[in-house]
């Protein structure tokens, strides 16, 4: 891919330290990885009108006619609040906790439609944080931080970076952290993650098993707000039941993270039979329900099948009865999440995740029925 450029100023990163680009007829907003001057330099390119994105491409120094780095001020840069911390002082105001997730888009539009789009219509809720996904095995890893740091500098909204497992040593997880600090981000979600592919979770030589381990090393940094995932119903791959999978998430709030997020689910009884066991387990952290307006009847049961949650009986008929009518499934999936979210923040739910699917409508429409936007 070759991008095009067409202004004659920008800033990029070196490490820690922020650079002016002067050149004579190209713009490149970039984080650099690692330049030798003045041959090459090695960046990801994520420029800032229309989202062309290179991961650790090679551009000659002569092609872009780079001229000079000069130092810049880091003291204006965005640094988000730490997510315990909001949600301590939500809790303190009797408030709900609004938070949205994303995750990176596969083409330039999809990096457009959501960081021009779908996030400005967003904020118009104003939101307390967001976060996005990272594709199973550490797929998406530059573009994950690419987006967090994006979402943080350009729309002022404290981020949260996924970060797994998978496919990596404690080393590159410690690096990985380093660069997440260097961006000002100060919120992960540690999770064991998904391999590439599906299949059983191997460990990486040199890297953690578990989530828990993940989460006290990621607690020496004493730089992180870390929250982990929960189950209500259980994890799939927890063949042992629910209520050991319930015990993992108890090992996971001891290591050292500060509140939950749960996965998808639509019987508000699961997460309350959840919540309602860690409470009696000790665990004071918040336990914060996880929601997803249904879009499309078939997408959904796609989504239940591959993490495990159940869809209800009565909700399946309706399903079926929509079928293949998407808009009908929109308007129906409001009304749902309508529901469910009044019943959960009416019993105690600190706040509400929603899982957008990188789209505004259905979310912005639930919070406006709750009197949330």
């Amino acid at each position: 891919m070759r991008p095009r450029f067409s202004a004659a100023l920008d800033t990029c990163r070196a490490g820690d330290r922020r650079f002016r680009i002067v050149s004579p007829g190209c713009i490149c907003a970039a984080h650099v990885n690692r330049f030798v001057w003045p041959s090459h330099i090695h960046i990801i390119i994520s420029r800032y009108d229309d989202f062309l994105f290179a991961s650790a491409s090679r551009f000659r120094y002569s092609r872009w006619q780079l001229v000079a780095f000069e130092p810049m001020s880091n003291k204006t840069e965005f640094r988000g609040e730490l997510v315990r911390d909001i949600y301590a002082a939500k809790s303190a105001t009797g408030q709900p906790v609004i938070s949205f997730e994303f995750f990176p888009p596969k083409t330039p539009e999809g990096d457009h439609n959501l960081l021009e789009k779908t996030i400005p219509a967003l904020m118009l809720a104003k939101p307390d944080y967001c976060s996005v996904t990272y594709g199973a095995g550490g797929s998406t890893r530059e573009k994950t931080l690419m987006i967090v740091d994006r979402i943080q500098k350009q729309h002022g909204l404290t981020a949260v970076a996924h970060l797994t497992c998978v496919s990596a040593t404690k080393e590159e997880i410690r690096a990985l952290l380093e660069q997440i600090r260097a961006l000002g981000v100060r919120n992960v979600l540690a999770l064991r993650g998904d391999p590439p592919g599906g299949g059983a979770f191997t460990m990486t030589p040199g890297g953690f098993e578990y989530s828990n381990q993940l989460v006290e090393f990621i607690r020496e940094f004493d730089h992180f707000s870390i929250g982990v995932a929960g189950f209500p119903e259980g994890h799939v791959a927890c063949k042992a039941g629910k209520h050991v999978d319930w015990g993992y998430l108890k090992n996971k709030i001891n290591a050292g993270a500060d509140y939950v997020l749960t996965q998808l689910f639509f019987d508000n009884a699961d997460f309350y039979e959840f919540r309602d066991y860690l409470r009696e387990q000790g665990v004071t952290a918040p336990i914060v329900p996880g929601i997803v307006p249904i879009l499309n009847a078939n997408q959904i049961k796609r989504f239940t099948a591959m993490c495990g949650a159940r869809i209800p009986v009565p909700l399946a008929a309706e399903l079926d009865a929509i079928g293949d009518d998407e808009a009908a499934a929109t308007e129906f999936g409001i009304e749902y999440a309508t529901k469910q979210c009044e019943d959960l923040l009416s019993n105690g739910a600190p706040g509400i995740h929603f899982y957008t699917l990188n789209k505004a409508h259905s979310t912005v429409r639930v919070l406006k029925n709750l009197g949330l936007a």
